[in-house]
């Protein structure tokens, strides 16, 4: 890590905001002389904002007024893979406390002894992992959303109506959130940054019981099981109706062909 001899903020409270705003974004070619660290990249912006960019698609801005915050996530447009037509957000409010040691009071702020910026990136992470966490949230609920009509359909007349193209694309859509939500993002692993500063780890174990990272991923994880079990029941289904019309196709072709031959005989009787 590179720090600059200059305090990244000015002021005593903050406000830290996450976006979720692409699939990926290329962090390459952006170090600079004021780099505050490389993983994740982190830099001053203006004279009192930091940025800490995540490349599995998250940007935290923190002591940044709403206009700089447009006018740099717009910076990073070119950069940005799979942007999100609508981006996922996450505010928290920071508070310079000297006297006090690291806490995150009930309601209140995030109160830090020290606007250092080892402790500025533990709160981005916290923030980048909860906001994606959010967006998988609302992705998986519009899953089950879509699946429960079939779920209900089959506990109430033990048949599922609708057509094999409505089957795939519920199909499609349980994998692709399974997909995207198992993608880059490793919530329960240690930042990078606690292993050179151990004496932080506090801080982030308070910032993630904060946040429910542990639980939230947990959660997720077992939605995304019931996921992957209801595209399995689907697919059978499909599998089934398929192996039900070969077999009818299969008799109707075996009672045409005892048609024509007793005809062919009925004819050579005649």
């Amino acid at each position: 890590m590179n720090q600059a001899s200059k305090p990244p903020l000015g002021g005593t409270r903050v406000t830290a905001r996450a976006f979720f705003v692409a699939e990926r974004i290329n962090t390459a070619g952006l170090e600079r002389g004021d780099v505050l660290s490389t993983a994740p990249l982190a830099f001053r912006v203006g004279d009192d904002g930091v940025a800490v960019l995540f490349r599995y698609g998250v940007v935290v801005l923190i002591g940044l007024n709403a206009l700089a915050e447009d006018e740099f996530l717009r910076g990073l447009d070119r950069r940005m893979t799979g942007a999100f037509a609508r981006r996922e957000e996450e505010i928290a409010a920071i508070e310079l406390m000297p006297d006090k040691e690291d806490q995150i009071p009930p309601g209140g702020p995030i109160c830090l002894q020290g606007l250092s910026p080892e402790r500025l990136i533990l709160v981005g992470e916290a923030l980048a992992k909860s906001v994606v966490l959010a967006r998988h949230e609302r992705e998986v609920a519009a899953v089950f959303e879509k699946t429960e009509p079939f779920a209900r359909q089959l506990a109430e007349s033990g048949q599922m109506h609708g057509g094999r193209r409505a089957i795939l694309q519920q199909i499609g859509n349980a994998l692709s959130v399974q997909h995207r939500v198992t993608g880059p993002v490793a919530v329960s692993e240690k930042p990078d940054i606690l292993w050179d500063r151990p004496q932080l780890e506090r801080l982030y174990a308070r910032l993630a019981d904060e946040y429910e990272l542990k639980e939230r991923a947990e959660a997720l994880n077992r939605k995304l099981a019931v996921i992957a079990e209801t595209a399995q029941v689907l697919t059978d289904i499909i599998d089934t109706r398929r192996s039900l019309r070969l077999e009818l196709i299969i008799v109707f072709l075996i009672l045409f062909e005892v048609l024509i031959t007793v005809s062919q005989l009925a004819a050579r009787y005649l």
